[in-house]
């Protein structure tokens, strides 16, 4: 309610009102938890009767929306996605015996080929690793392989045809949107608090492995990433602090890598 003040009345400065609620938003901050709690929130928010996927949602730095900035991988997570993946693997010789020992479902050299020809192999595959010889008989199925086809930079061409069915086999693939967001499932939440905390430390890890060159280089998360959420599929989602984050991928060095 404005007063009108009479001629000779001293002018008094009246306090400017506010909006109560504006101000309570503005002291309410974001909670950002330890990754363990984090873990423990999301596994008791997952009320879904399946047995619901554990999410990272990592929001790079605007920059990384450059086009040339790539960021894409796979990460052999040390608990499993809850998945199994279907292998299949182009080679002949000691590299077909390696194959086959590391766990590839399908293994095969020129017959594998022609049978894809035909139509006598059916292309359930998840992905498809090649060595380097048997590519120039592969340009032939390209056509029918077309997202499985073996590429050189996404790394399914390689000498070392054993470690890479293996960590296919725990793989987890991960990539940036255009909107310069990572989602990437880490595990089920019906996996132990300390697995899924072994999962995160190696996505982390790799993560920041591939962070590109033309970056910032003050800190491992300095003009890269933002904020990480974990959430499970159909739940809330809780931010993550850096901090737990790191010491989460330094243990992974750790026992994993080193």
């Amino acid at each position: 309610m404005r007063r009108v003040m009479s001629v000779g009345e001293e002018m008094i400065s009246f306090p400017t009102l506010t909006d109560a609620k504006s101000n309570e938003k503005k002291k309410k901050k974001e909670v950002v938890y330890d990754l363990n709690e984090a873990i423990r929130l999301v596994k008791a928010n997952a009320k879904k009767k399946f047995d619901e996927t554990l999410e990272a949602h990592v929001v790079l730095t605007p920059d990384m929306r450059r086009t040339d900035l790539k960021l894409e991988g796979t990460v052999a997570v040390p608990h499993g996605f809850g998945k199994v993946y279907r292998i299949a693997v182009f080679a002949e010789g000691a590299a077909a015996a390696e194959a086959r020992e590391a766990g590839a479902d399908v293994v095969g050299g020129m017959e594998l080929v022609e049978n894809i020809k035909s139509g006598n192999v059916k292309l359930d595959f998840d992905k498809c690793f090649s060595t380097h010889a048997m590519m120039p008989s592969l340009r032939q199925i390209a056509k029918y392989l077309r997202q499985l086809m073996p590429d050189t930079k996404k790394g399914t061409v390689t000498k070392d045809i054993s470690k890479a069915v293996k960590e296919a086999k725990r793989g987890v693939p991960f990539k940036k949107d255009k909107t310069a967001i990572v989602h990437v499932g880490i595990g089920k939440v019906s996996f132990q608090e300390d697995a899924l905390c072994e999962n995160i430390g190696a996505f982390v890890h790799e993560l920041l492995r591939q962070k590109p060159a033309g970056l910032k280089k003050s800190s491992k998360y300095a003009g890269y990433v933002n904020t990480v959420h974990l959430c499970s599929t159909m739940g809330p989602s809780f931010p993550v602090t850096m901090q737990s984050l790191s010491i989460a991928a330094d243990r992974h060095v750790k026992k994993y890598v080193q």
